[in-house]
This record gives structure tokens, sequence and C-alpha cells, in this order.
């Protein structure tokens, strides 16, 4: 089945980039621009949007697999945020060892919530792992986080690489988190960019840069999105925007 166009994954080829927070905001600034959104933790085994949202879930995904709850009875609407959420359960091996079958399954469940949504946003787990390759292969644009360090750029090329193989028309495009100013998170794509052109022939463009913002992390101490606690900030005025290229 094709890709539903508005299913956003959010991936990184490591984890320490931002990629739960980034996936959190993205849906608040989506909802905030009038988009019914879904934000859904497709990290498996290691799920924390719960917790950076301070919720407490009823019903997460590992009760679908014992045929406790469908996709639907986990869907939580979170008022605070505006938008809604299917969490995961943190440390749940059952979730962390899907057999092939299973992920195509719920990869299949994504796409059926996404025909009642403007937007679904999957926060993906980091590395390149056959559970995030299946899960990226039901989004319609793949978002890939990086940041200025070598490793993470290292392992953004790797999903890349990766998920070019098992899609080569996938539509993959990099946000550069944590950067200095907007400068120096173009001059960091570029450096993926030209590895990618370089040795995969392939140019996966600029989604946006999110500039380093010391709001972030007291927005996560807090349990609290950085829209609703501190929304004229740097990084959020950032999120936004990028919300904005993807809507526009």
């Amino acid at each position: 089945m094709p890709a539903p166009s508005n299913v956003i994954a959010v991936a990184s080829g490591k984890g320490g980039v931002g990629k739960t927070w980034l996936a959190i905001t993205l849906t608040q600034a989506l909802s905030t621009a009038g988009k019914k959104s879904l934000l859904f933790d497709g990290d498996l085994g290691l799920a924390n949007v719960d917790v950076q949202l301070g919720l407490n879930p009823m019903a997460d995904l590992s009760r679908t697999l014992t045929g406790q709850a469908t996709l639907d009875d986990v869907v939580l609407p979170v008022e605070k945020t505006g938008f809604d959420v299917a969490a995961g359960r943190s440390g749940s091996g059952g979730l962390a060892a899907l057999s092939a079958g299973q992920l195509d399954g719920l990869g299949r469940g994504v796409a059926r919530l996404a025909e009642t949504y403007d937007h679904v946003v999957m926060d993906l787990g980091a590395g390149i792992d056959g559970t995030v390759r299946t899960l990226a292969g039901f989004a319609g644009i793949s978002l890939v986080i990086t940041t200025d360090e070598p490793t993470a750029l290292t392992d953004a090329y790797a999903y890349i690489k990766v998920i070019r193989q098992h899609r080569p028309d996938a539509d993959l495009r990099v946000v550069v988190n944590m950067a200095a100013s907007q400068r120096e998170g173009e001059r960091t794509h570029t450096t993926l960019r030209k590895a990618c052109e370089s040795f995969l022939r392939y140019s996966p463009p600029l989604a946006g840069v999110i500039r380093r913002d010391s709001r972030v992390p007291e927005a996560i101490r807090a349990q609290t999105p950085l829209l609703t606690r501190s929304p004229n900030s740097e990084a959020a005025v950032d999120v936004t925007h990028l919300a904005q290229q993807l809507l526009g």
C-alpha cells in the first residue's frame, strides 16, 4: 500500500539529538496551525512521549498486541496540547520484539488512523533496525534529525542510505537540531548533503534548522510542551516555521 502523504516520521540515526522533543513540538505546531493532529509513539520498547508530556495513559500500544485494546482505544486526547497521543510503553520487551507481521499490522493501523487526521507524526526509535525501517515505510515524509556532532552526521547518513535501499522513492528531509545559528545549521546540512551526493547520488533537502535554546531543557524538565511554556522562544519559532514549511 502507498504510504499516506499525511504521515510524518521523525527519525534519527542515533539517540540524543532531540528527536522525541521535536516530534512533540512539531505535532503541537501543526495543531496550533488548525490541523487535527496525532502523535504516535513508534519508539517501541523505549517510548517516552508520555513522560515528556507528563501523561499517565490508561492504555498503551502493548495492549493492542494482546487484543485487549484497539489502536483507537489507545488514542488519548491531550487538552493542554491540542493534539492526540497514541502512547507506547517504556521498557516493554514485547513491543521491542514484534514479528514482521505484527509490525506490518501496526503500520497499517497507523495508516487507518491517518484517514481521520490531517497529520500523524510518528516518533520512531533511534537507529536503523527492522522496526524503524518497517514503520518508516508507512510515512509519506521522513524527517531525519541530526546535530553538528560527527557521530550524529555519520548515523544520519547511515539512516538515509538504508531507507533509500529499501524505498528509493522515500521522501527524506533533513532537520538540523540544536544549531548555534541558522547559518551553522545550513552548514551542517551541507556537510551531510555532500556525503549523500558523493556516495548515494542523492541530495536530501533541508527541511529546517532548530536553534539551540535553553528553554527546551526547561520545558522537558517541566513536562510541558515548549509551545505552551515558551511559545516565543527561538526553538519554538523555528519549529513553527518547520510546520509551516511542511504545510506549505
